[in-house]
């Protein structure tokens, strides 16, 4: 039931020395609050008054109370460590997403990774808190308990033991056919997050297409096979507690009555039967306990092997190599570079991750890029564009270091290198997605993200040249406004405002990625933005994705892309002349016939 993995845990060692020292403690409260009170019944029965037993009645209530605050410090103890350890996973994950990028999302799914990070290590802390505690207990308190009832009357001891391997018998049988149950339910609850992901990433495509309805009855019957797996588990798991239940009172009932018999007889005393009464159900608490919290335990277990399995995926470091500064005569070459998608997270759908839809598929791979050859050097603008799913976005997150090839050669001037997934190489980007990640802060603090020292004037001047003067003019506290999650909600021209400050900010970063910067921004403001962004871009070498035809007048360079491949390149004019594949996808794009004009 415990996953060996938890034993690797940082001071999980530590934390079990200590509970087994609380556990044994609290055996001992326990046999002590059985004789104190055991003692104080059969000295009343035979007659002895009241008030000679405050001894026997202070010693319960000081174990009863010592039992319980040692609970406390074990409760104490554990969430502490299960909130410590949580919160250590929950950054390791984050920063296995961040460091090996779309890579690891494409290949387990944005919405699996989200719920993941989210619900997942809430259930990998209570799975920590409880599996820890209930083990330990089943460990220490019964056999303490077990022994001081067969030293008082070996006869019940007897009887308890024999009971005891039939109650966990029973818990196996039923335990692995819960943990069949909660691996469907986990598996469904994984396939529902990534389908409601997919849903909210395309809902303007669905809606242009006219299959939202569609869609959303999917979503429903994903759901509905979520709920019935739900269902399904919770049904074991009730079994299995009624039965460990009826069981574990049938066993005391049997010590009971044997106890009775044999008082009656004369072969046993009060104290000692009394006392064995008392413990037996203190002898089948920690088994009860554990099997009322056997469901959580599975959801938190299942959990925890999934944000361990995507923590021990070995991460695509690349050679550290010595990367100067980009400048005027650098040059970057791709030849032959081909890159595929893994989508064994979702064996009946894979997602694509461009439009967010999510269509059918046997094959459990995805060619997203082949055979990719450029060339560019120095300070440029160069146009990625194609249709949706082209592989504009894969290109772009090759370029970044968020994604490395699986074949091909990447040569910076010159050197040959294993990927761009270098930090140098990194540290000289700007990244300006289509929908700029706005992080709960202040306006300042968000448009300082690469250059955290900036200062105000120079923040108050990037602000100007992006067109926020009228937004901070509105905020109460100019720049100093607090924004992001739960604080002041920003459109979406407002937002690729902020990302753009954020990359004219830091004037060492010369290498611009754009992808899709302004697909969700309404004309007027997408004008409005070209104009303020093409004369930033001096100086730089930029890469900018899009489907937008007019930013390619702009460009110096463009490159076409169809089906992850690079079908043409050359300058506007060039592609004009040839009248090949560019013009097309103009005719398509445009629905005009004279690419021309």
């Amino acid at each position: 039931m415990i996953d060996r993995k938890l034993l690797k845990l940082p001071k999980m060692k530590q934390v079990l020395a200590v509970l087994a020292g609380l556990f044994v403690l609290q055996a001992f409260f326990i046999i002590g609050q059985a004789v104190s009170l055991s003692q104080a019944i059969t000295h009343l029965w035979s007659g002895q008054s009241l008030v000679n037993q405050c001894y026997w009645m202070i010693f319960f209530l000081v174990t009863y109370t010592l039992r319980h605050g040692v609970k406390w410090l074990q409760d104490m103890l554990l969430d502490r460590y299960a909130t410590e350890q949580a919160s250590a996973l929950r950054q390791q994950l984050l920063i296995k997403v961040f460091r090996d990028g779309p890579a690891i999302i494409q290949k387990h799914g944005t919405g699996n990774m989200t719920t993941l990070a989210l619900d997942g290590i809430d259930n990998v802390k209570n799975y920590l808190k409880l599996i820890t505690e209930k083990m330990m207990s089943m460990s220490i308190v019964p056999w303490l308990v077990l022994v001081t009832i067969f030293w008082l009357d070996w006869r019940s001891g007897v009887v308890l033991l024999l009971v005891f391997p039939l109650i966990i018998l029973f818990m196996i049988i039923l335990g692995y056919a819960a943990k069949n149950k909660a691996d469907k339910q986990f598996a469904s609850y994984q396939k529902l997050a990534n389908h409601f992901m997919d849903a909210i990433r395309g809902i303007d495509t669905l809606k242009r297409f006219g299959v939202s309805q569609e869609y959303g009855n999917s979503i429903f019957k994903t759901s509905e096979r979520f709920r019935v797996a739900t269902m399904s588990t919770l049904k074991v798991a009730i079994l299995s507690t009624f039965a460990l239940d009826f069981f574990t009172t049938l066993s005391i009932a049997i010590v009971a009555v044997l106890l009775g018999l044999r008082l009656i007889n004369g072969e046993v005393f009060l104290f000692e039967a009394l006392t064995v009464l008392i413990l037996s159900p203190e002898y089948f608490l920690p088994v009860r306990d554990f099997s009322g919290d056997y469901h959580a335990t599975l959801d938190g277990k299942n959990a925890f092997q999934a944000v361990t399995s995507v923590l021990d995926e070995p991460s695509q470091v690349a050679k550290t190599t010595a990367i100067s500064e980009w400048h005027d005569t650098s040059s970057l070459e791709l030849s032959g570079i081909t890159f595929s998608y893994n989508t064994s997270y979702d064996i009946s759908h894979n997602t694509n991750h461009n439009t967010g839809l999510t269509t059918s598929s046997n094959d459990s791979s995805k060619m997203a890029l082949k055979q990719i050859d450029l060339a560019v050097s120095g300070y440029q603008k160069v146009g990625i564009i194609g249709m949706s799913g082209s592989g504009k976005s894969t290109l772009i997150n090759l370029l970044s270091g968020f994604l490395s090839q699986q074949a091909g050669e990447v040569r910076l001037e010159g050197q040959a290198i294993s990927s761009l997934k270098e930090k140098q190489w990194q540290q000289q980007l700007a990244y300006i997605p289509q929908n700029p990640y706005i992080f709960s802060g202040t306006l300042a603090a968000n448009m300082a993200f690469y250059h955290p020292a900036a200062t105000k004037e120079q923040l108050l001047q990037a602000a100007q040249v992006v067109g926020l003067n009228e937004l901070i003019a509105q905020l109460p506290d100019g720049i100093d406004t607090k924004i992001g999650e739960g604080e002041r909600a920003l459109s979406g021209g407002q937002a690729q405002r902020i990302a753009l400050a954020r990359a004219f900010l830091d004037p060492s970063r010369k290498i611009w990625l754009f992808d899709e910067p302004t697909a969700h921004l309404d004309i007027e403001t997408e004008v409005e933005l070209k104009e303020r962004m093409v004369p930033l871009m001096a100086n730089h070498l930029v890469f900018f994705a899009t489907h937008r035809l007019h930013w390619m007048k702009q460009m110096d360079y463009i490159i076409v892309m169809d089906q992850g491949e690079i079908v043409e390149q050359g300058s506007l004019e060039k592609l004009l002349a040839k009248n090949g594949a560019f013009c097309q996808l103009s005719t398509t794009l445009r629905g005009d016939q004279n690419v021309k004009k």
